[in-house]
């Protein structure tokens, strides 16, 4: 394991009476050995197949690295079709890995398609998309768990049309590749019918666990991204989550020390990461901690209304906007630094003789930005805030699936440690139907009558 884990911060040695105190940490062994075994013994079983994803063999690597240079050798555009963690995985990998400015690239620099990731389904967004692509020489990924999901086949349904008129239907259907559930949903039996390749996802991996499967795979191997360190990245992550020992595995630390939190009435988690190539890793902590952890109910059945709202911040920019209230504000945050220590440029702030910031002459902006997130740490601390630090020794494909299967080990666990279900999602599924009601999918006429009778005659609006 690459990744450095300091929780200091997050203890009453450091920041006084909000801090956690080692005692109980020690006292609740049986919490930890609980919420350990929880999990531990549930991999690979049911909704925690996501925890076998990282040991695919190094044969289905090749094939879909051979399928990824298929595609990214004659592609100019390679857009993915998702939502949720069909989208928010691959963003974030693909800022984390990419350049920074990689459409802006010219091609012989580039070396792979244009990307563009569409999750969502605002109508300015999809024209301005088919605006700056040629759909004669773009690939399209579809991805859905469920098959079903109404955004994704909006956009679908679009795209392919415009496919078949552009190139004719034969042509269109090279054009399209699906990631699906095998064998269900609406997607994959079109996908069947039209004659599209499929992808499969294990059905005991949710969307938002999916990253390391092939709703993030497939489209890392079409940008020529180091699949095979990413993976073993995240088995050394799973194998450090493997460890009993509270103290030697930072996912059940972590996550533990954040439902302390929770219970002292803390019950933001502020993502902090001092990268411009990590700010989306934040959006994929987002998603993962909210839809697993915010619950009506625990599994005993009872109304508990747990969760943790998280926040994304990105250092340094947000220093000067948002850091002043995690400093002074009330006491109900808990902030996570995402720090890097080689990062992979350097640039040097000249000895000019421009009579300005003589202090900050002779350094480079890589002093700078470490020197800000260590002192926003300080800052934070001495103010009694609790705050731990997750350090990257440098941003790269092994050390960001590290950092992908931490976060789902530690959301996995701290579900266990509130006795909640973690993988399922009953708020959005209520949304979800009620989308396909107004819609006027068949089937949801129900749904659509509980709709219009919520109707009420005595709203009050302005107009």
């Amino acid at each position: 394991m690459k990744l450095k884990f300091d929780y200091n911060n997050m203890m009453d040695c450091a920041i006084g009476a909000h801090g956690i105190k080692k005692s109980e940490i020690d006292g609740a062994m049986t919490a930890h050995q609980s919420a350990f075994t929880e999990v531990i013994a549930n991999s690979g079983k049911g909704w925690q197949e996501w925890t076998e994803t990282p040991m695919i063999s190094d044969a289905t690597v090749d094939e879909l690295c051979a399928f990824g240079k298929s595609i990214r050798d004659k592609a100019t555009s390679f857009v993915v079709l998702g939502i949720g963690g069909s989208a928010l995985g691959p963003i974030c990998v693909f800022n984390a890995l990419l350049h920074l400015h990689h459409n802006e690239l010219p091609k012989e620099m580039r070396k792979a398609p244009k990307i563009y990731v569409e999750d969502n389904v605002d109508p300015e967004r999809m024209a301005s998309l088919l605006d700056v692509i040629d759909i004669k020489t773009s690939y399209f990924n579809v991805i859905t768990k469920s098959g079903e999901t109404s955004e994704t086949l909006s956009q679908f349904i679009i795209l392919y049309n415009m496919l078949k008129k552009a190139l004719g239907e034969t042509a269109a259907k090279e054009h399209i590749f699906v990631t699906t559930t095998d064998g269900k949903g609406s997607l994959y039996n079109v996908a069947k019918k039209e004659g599209f390749k499929i992808f499969g996802i294990p059905s005991g991996v949710g969307g938002r666990f999916s990253v390391l499967s092939n709703v993030g795979l497939v489209p890392f191997a079409v940008m020529g991204l180091d699949i095979k360190s990413m993976l073993a990245g995240a088995r050394a992550m799973r194998k450090a989550c493997e460890n009993k020992d509270v103290y030697k595995n930072p996912a059940l630390m972590t996550a533990f020390l954040q439902v302390k939190s929770m219970q002292a009435g803390k019950n933001i988690s502020v993502m902090m990461p001092y990268a411009d190539g990590l700010r989306t890793m934040a959006d994929f902590y987002c998603q993962i901690w909210a839809e697993s952890l915010g619950k009506a109910v625990d599994k005993a059945g009872k109304t508990v209304n747990y969760g943790q709202t998280p926040a994304k911040s990105l250092g340094v920019t947000d220093q000067h906007s948002q850091v002043q209230l995690y400093t002074e504000g009330p006491y109900d945050k808990v902030v996570t630094f995402i720090g890097v220590e080689q990062y992979g440029a350097t640039v040097d702030i000249p000895n000019d003789s421009a009579d300005v910031g003589d202090f900050l002459k002779g350094h480079t902006l890589n002093e700078l930005i470490t020197a800000e997130r260590k002192s926003t740490e300080f800052a934070l601390t001495k103010a009694g805030r609790s705050n731990f630090t997750i350090l990257l020794p440098e941003v790269n494909a092994e050390t960001v699936g590290e950092l992908l299967m931490y976060f789902m080990y530690q959301t996995a666990f701290a579900g266990a440690y509130l006795n909640i279900d973690t993988f399922n999602q009953p708020g959005v599924e209520e949304g979800k139907k009620a989308t396909f009601a107004m819609i006027g999918r068949k089937g949801y006429e129900e749904k659509l009558k509980e709709l219009n009778s919520a109707v009420k005659k005595d709203e009050y609006i302005i107009c």
